[in-house]
């Protein structure tokens, strides 16, 4: 049985390790320690204004979602700052019920848009495509190393 529930802190410990277990991998190949991936989510918990959502697949999480809500000049958003699920729930619709659950709790706040951020040469980019999430071709994301 399937679940989504609001994502708590005391769900980031199971959080962190699907997260190493997730990205830890090809092909993203991040070198995440399980200490620093906490602290990652952990960040984003402590937002003023953070919303999170965890799947549960009887009482092991199998996927999480952590972003955190945006004023806005014409409406407030959801801006999505990670989504993942465990590798050994991949192919079961799970990213797509979390978003999902996103587009159903932005629509009850009355939110405007959802914005997320991903790599255009990542499996990711097609599937927020093929669920019909637009790419804004005129932002350009910068960096500088210091």
């Amino acid at each position: 049985q399937m679940t989504r529930s609001p994502l708590t802190q005391d769900d980031i410990e199971k959080c962190a390790r699907i997260y190493v277990q997730t990205y830890n991998r090809p092909p993203w190949n991040y070198n995440f320690s399980h200490e620093k991936a906490v602290k990652y989510l952990t960040e984003y918990t402590e937002r003023s204004r953070f919303v999170g959502f965890v799947l549960t697949e009887g009482d092991n999480i199998a996927g999480a979602m952590l972003g955190h809500s945006k004023t806005w000049w014409t409406n407030d958003l959801l801006y999505i700052d990670e989504l993942f699920v465990s590798p050994e729930s991949r192919g079961k619709g799970y990213g797509k019920s979390l978003l999902d659950h996103a587009e159903d709790y932005s629509r009850e706040q009355g939110y405007e848009v959802i914005t997320l951020m991903t790599n255009k040469h990542m499996p990711a980019f097609e599937f927020y495509n093929h669920i019909d999430y637009i790419p804004a071709e005129h932002f350009v994301f910068l960096f500088k190393p210091v």
